[in-house]
């Protein structure tokens, strides 16, 4: 029985803390659900580690959808979200509704991640009063990459603490901290009802969520902020040059 929105809000006041993971496909989203965690984003993140690209900004809706439908069909316990790409809830209402719906029907995912900040406070709430739940992001965003220039530490406590009021105000049921300094992400935390789920952010956010390639060791590099639980570069190297060898030397069909 899949993890409910409630439910998944409710994990702060039990005193436990979230686990959230990336998804991108069938079988590592299968994997992500038998292993336990929480909840699963399909990001715009696939941008760059599927797509090779640079940055999310390229992908589009129906990535997304195409994405999501895969994830969702593969789990079975786990929250599935969707992120909402570029340009994300700075487009009209209409069009941030008529986006927001149509990946929400078309994938059966559980709510959708925006990218935010106090600005988009009137927009979460209408979302939300339209059955929407959603998954708010501050601090860093990536879709704005072009305007920071730099992936940054975030340190502006007040201007983050106003985001992050306003988008629990509009009714978000938790809110992403990305590359949040430590210490602001901790006062945060304990002044919000509902979750604080970090990357990047310390350890004092009631969750973490990281990138599944990222702890396999498949990124060509490892963030500062994340942890690598294993080497599959190295695996899949060997097992492909493995059978590279075995198809040369005639060992592979065996006789």
């Amino acid at each position: 029985m899949a993890l409910t929105v409630p439910e998944f809000t409710a994990i702060k006041k039990k005193g436990r803390k979230i686990s959230m993971l990336t998804a991108y496909d069938f079988p590592t989203a299968h994997l992500v659900d038998e292993a336990g965690i929480d909840a699963i984003l399909v990001g715009d993140s696939l941008g760059m580690v599927v797509q090779g690209k640079q940055n999310t900004l390229p992908v589009t809706l129906e990535e997304m959808i195409y994405h999501t439908q895969i994830v969702r069909r593969a789990v079975r316990n786990a929250l599935v979200i969707a992120d909402l790409p570029f340009p994300g809830g700075h487009e009209s209402w209409p069009e941030t509704l008529r986006n927001c719906a149509k990946i929400m029907k078309e994938t059966d995912c559980h709510g959708i991640k925006m990218e935010t900040s106090f600005q988009q406070k009137e927009m979460i709430a209408r979302l939300v009063d339209a059955g929407i739940p959603i998954l708010a992001h501050i601090g860093l965003l990536p879709q704005k990459i072009q305007a920071f220039g730099k992936y940054s530490m975030q340190k502006m406590r007040d201007e983050l603490m106003r985001d992050a009021l306003a988008v629990q105000e509009a009714g978000s049921f938790a809110v992403v901290l990305e590359c949040v300094e430590p210490l602001i992400a901790k006062e945060i935390s304990r002044e919000l009802e509902i979750p604080t789920i970090g990357i990047g952010s310390g350890r004092d956010c009631d969750g973490q969520i990281l990138v599944l390639q990222d702890i396999l060791g498949l990124s060509p590099r490892t963030p500062k902020h994340a942890k690598r639980y294993a080497n599959l570069h190295e695996i899949i190297l060997s097992a492909c040059q493995a059978y590279r060898k075995d198809v040369e030397t005639e060992h592979f069909p065996e006789k």
